[in-house]
């Protein structure tokens, strides 16, 4: 099979300096792919929560080959950009464009992970079809490529039906040759640029796309690469062999300027770097220096989360300086509390006698960890793991997140479970690491996933997150967590898979399944849809009581509470007691704690004093003192015992209604305090 190793000249012409081709417009979709979910349908949502840095990355490298003109001074070009998790494939559009004399339609599926690949050879088969041109890079060609001897039956199917591969990345000019090698008609079947690591020094930097962020809850959300690879050696990882053990960095000021720019031209005021481990830039203190300066001198509200190793806390000055710098979040690869675990996948920089220690360095200067644990190490056990949990708990770590154990393409575990032959799952898309893909030495089929599920509930319980939200947090923290918790409780328990594939409310096409599922009939399709949505109606239902559970009892209390939860301390101190108590004397506690805040200026209104009273009942923008709905949910289990038992004279009607209010009341406070915080107090 005719490969091509290198970028190799272009024909130019001696007046324009361009390559030759008979098209003057060219229309460029890159697209990245979603994966279909057990049912054979592609998951997609309304709206998403990850943006994708390829899809990024790959608009800025086309821009930039479109601007400097090396396919045409008078070509003209037309980019799309899609992410099939949050928008439709344009298949008509594209090939209606690929129609008309003159024009070259070019398809890049970009980015393109194992559990994706399914997904993208299916796009790919479609506009094969239709006779355009299709592109396939990523991390699972790549992997496959970097590791293996011969290319795997999936990429054997796709180059013999035109497709043609792509390994390595797009700078240093592979991403001109491609489109270059297109326009004239003349693509290879693969391109293999693994050994052309490129200089991303001054590469042009992954850019914005206005009209896509419209598709993301978060507009203000962007994603940047500092620097690629990584030092270390894990088994598992695909990182080091796609991208290099070698790290390659941006140039500081450009990087800077271009976080100046997106601030002014898109207000990007939060981003994930998405570099494997910051701390191990060699430009990280210049890079924080200058968001710092952002911040002090130009008053740009500048945020950002990052992913380090667990040895990040030991580098001096590193954790100080990221606080400054503005970072919110740290990812960290913990991955096992196993010392041996950790060893049988050559992750020798982890010590868990630190973990704890790492842990408190980051939130002692305000920034929230969020780790990564993977279930299925070779030593764990459904009951080793069940203990990890817990201790991982102690931690106090603000979120984590959990992966089986999965033999990537790209790692070197897979490349040894391909040689002995221990793979047991043949189907890519389930290698999204929530599904059990070959045995375990020591969970028995189906164990290891019950493990794994466990691990979730556990953390994201009540009492952890109460738990969690309940230490010194600042302000913007306790609301980064519980926004966080919002997002990954709806994709475990709302969803059923892993949080950073879904986003929110899901979009199900009857007619955009995967090969080889049957296309349903309307009416049986309808029924599966009325159950999706009776489903998550009802996981939703239940995810709004938890979080409010935990909303009420770690919330932050207002001045004018703090004032009433004093002088109830002073009171039942004395004689009296909390039982002796009538509700017009918590009303008037109410309003002498009001009265003298207003004189401080910390409260804005002072409600009548008639109103005050009806509005504590209802609970609804008032100041109760409440930390639990546990009487609300107490008494509706007794309204349904009476109602199933047939009790119906048992049930205090007038109650329920007034109880119905009084839900509707603390929802909308739950609702209002998410979204316009302080509304009623002003800062202080």
């Amino acid at each position: 099979m005719k490969t091509c190793d290198c970028a190799g000249p272009f024909e130019r012409t001696q007046d324009t300096g361009s390559i030759q081709h008979p098209y003057d417009h060219l229309r460029l979709y890159l697209i990245k792919p979603s994966k279909y979910d057990d049912e054979g349908y592609v998951i997609r949502y309304w709206k998403g929560v990850l943006p994708s840095n390829t899809l990024s990355c790959l608009y800025g490298l086309s821009e930039d080959v479109r601007e400097r003109g090396v396919l045409g001074k008078d070509l003209k070009w037309t980019t799309e950009l899609i992410d099939d998790t949050v928008q439709e494939i344009p298949y008509k559009q594209a090939i209606q464009a690929s129609r008309r004399k003159g024009t070259k339609v070019v398809v890049c599926l970009v980015g393109v992970q194992t559990n994706q690949f399914p997904r993208a050879a299916d796009i790919a088969m479609h506009f094969r079809k239709a006779g355009i041109p299709v592109l396939i890079g990523g991390f699972h060609v790549s992997g496959i490529v970097a590791t293996l001897p011969d290319l795997t039956p999936e990429l054997v199917r796709l180059a013999n039906a035109g497709v043609t591969l792509v390994a390595g990345e797009g700078e240093a000019g592979h991403l001109e040759k491609l489109l270059g090698d297109a326009l004239q008609d003349n693509l290879n079947p693969v391109y293999n640029f693994l050994q052309d690591l490129p200089d991303i020094s001054k590469a042009a930097f992954p850019r914005i796309h206005p009209k896509l962020l419209t598709r993301y809850a978060l507009r203000h959300f962007g994603t940047l690469d500092c620097g690629r690879g990584c030092p270390f050696g894990c088994s598992f990882c695909t990182v080091i062999n796609v991208q290099g053990r070698r790290m390659r960095f941006r140039e500081v000021d450009l990087l800077i300027e271009k976080i100046r720019e997106d601030y002014h031209r898109y207000k990007i005021s939060h981003y994930f770097f998405t570099d494997d481990n910051f701390c191990r830039n060699k430009n990280w203190e210049a890079i924080l220096d200058g968001l710092i300066e952002l911040k002090e001198k130009e008053n740009i509200p500048f945020y950002f989360m990052m992913q380090l190793d667990t040895q990040s806390h030991l580098v001096p000055n590193f954790v100080e300086k990221a606080a400054k710098a503005g970072c919110r979040q740290v990812f960290i690869g913990m991955e096992s509390l196993n010392q041996e675990n950790l060893k049988s996948v050559k992750k020798n920089q982890n010590d868990i006698e630190n973990f704890k220690e790492l842990v408190d360095a980051f939130h002692d200067v305000g920034i929230v960890c969020h780790l990564a644990y993977i279930i299925g190490f070779p030593l764990d056990t459904a009951e080793s793991v069940k203990k990890d949990i817990e201790k991982l708990l102690s931690f106090g770590a603000g979120q984590a997140s959990f992966f089986m154990m999965t033999p990537l393409p790209g790692s070197m575990d897979y490349k040894h479970a391909v040689e002995k032959g221990t793979l047991i799952d043949a189907d890519l898309n389930n290698y999204d690491t929530f599904h059990e893909t070959h045995r375990h030495a020591r969970m028995k089929p189906g164990e290891w996933l019950a493990a794994y599920e466990d691990a979730w509930r556990v953390f994201y319980s009540v009492d952890n997150m109460k738990r969690i939200l309940s230490q010194n947090l600042k302000g913007e923290n306790y609301w980064g967590i519980f926004s966080n918790f919002i997002w990954y409780k709806n994709g475990v328990n709302v969803e059923g898979g892993h949080p950073m594939i879904h986003g929110f409310i899901r979009l199900k096409g009857r007619l955009e399944r995967r090969a080889g599922y049957p296309i349903e009939g309307r009416w049986q399709y309808f029924q599966r849809r009325l159950g999706d949505v009776r489903r998550e109606l009802t996981g939703w239902a239940k995810l709004v009581l938890e979080l409010e559970e935990v909303w009420l009892a770690t919330r932050r209390r207002s001045p004018l509470e703090q004032r009433v939860v004093a002088e109830l301390s002073r009171v039942t101190q004395s004689a009296k007691k909390w039982r002796d108590l009538r509700i017009s004397d918590l009303h008037g506690f109410y309003s002498r704690a009001a009265a003298a805040l207003e004189k401080k200026g910390l409260y804005r209104f002072r409600i009548p004093s008639y109103f005050q009273l009806w509005l504590s009942r209802w609970n609804f923008f008032s100041e109760p003192l409440t930390f639990t709905r546990m009487p609300l949910q107490k008494f509706w289990e007794n309204v349904r015992a009476s109602w199933q038992k047939g009790e119906l004279l048992r049930i205090n009607y007038v109650r329920v209604v007034s109880t119905s209010i009084e839900e509707c009341a603390l929802f909308l406070r739950f609702i209002f305090s998410i979204l316009l915080p302080n509304i009623f107090l002003r800062k202080h």
